[in-house]
């Protein structure tokens, strides 16, 4: 999805009440990914969220704001893989106050993942979740998303990229046309080095 689709999914949705909502989460992350590193993403054993990580990083570079490059922490990472994309599930044992939790689970979080959840909570780190309806999970959380599967006007994916949008937006405002189009410019060539 681009950020002309981004745009015209948000024109769809804004008398629903669904902008809304990802917008809120969007700035909880926002607010809380303040430490380059200290975002931790992590998705469950049926999918990595590293298309949201991807959008999150680009999020970060062109807003400005290292600390919402993710961390994407993986299930099985490869050992052959480069060292961004082997952060096992030991990294969530390793959270502390001042980092933020992001949990993307579509499906119901399995019973380890909830309590390495519920132990950087613990420890003081901030637990965000996009999920699908685990009551459970959501219960962990400081913000969080629900998207049900059978929503008619919100895909898990679509909710996604609003977040990871609104994430990038500062303090939730639309985004002026200077913006869009230096964000577009970025997009397409990168950023301008002086």
């Amino acid at each position: 999805m681009d950020g002309d689709q981004v745009m015209m999914l948000r024109e769809v949705l804004t008398a629903t009440g669904w902008l809304d909502r990802t917008r809120e989460l969007g700035r909880a992350l926002r607010t809380n990914a303040r430490t380059p590193g200290g975002l931790l993403l992590v998705g469950t054993p049926a999918g990595d969220p590293w298309h949201l990580a991807a959008h999150l990083d680009d999020e970060s570079r062109l807003a400005s704001l290292p600390g919402l490059a993710p961390t994407l922490v993986r299930w099985r990472p490869p050992p052959s893989a480069p060292a961004h994309l082997r952060v096992g599930l030991d990294r969530l044992e390793d959270a502390r106050r001042g980092e933020t939790l992001f949990v993307v689970a579509e499906q119901e979080a399995p019973v380890p993942l909830l309590e390495r959840v519920d132990d950087a909570r613990r420890v003081g780190a901030t637990i965000l979740t996009l999920d699908g309806g685990d009551r459970e999970l959501t219960g962990l959380a400081h913000a969080s998303l629900t998207v049900p599967a059978a929503d008619p006007l919100l895909s898990f994916d679509g909710a996604q990229h609003l977040v990871s949008a609104a994430a990038g937006e500062d303090s939730g405002a639309r985004p002026g046309l200077r913006r869009r189009l230096a964000r577009l410019l970025d997009a397409v060539s990168g950023p301008t080095v002086d």
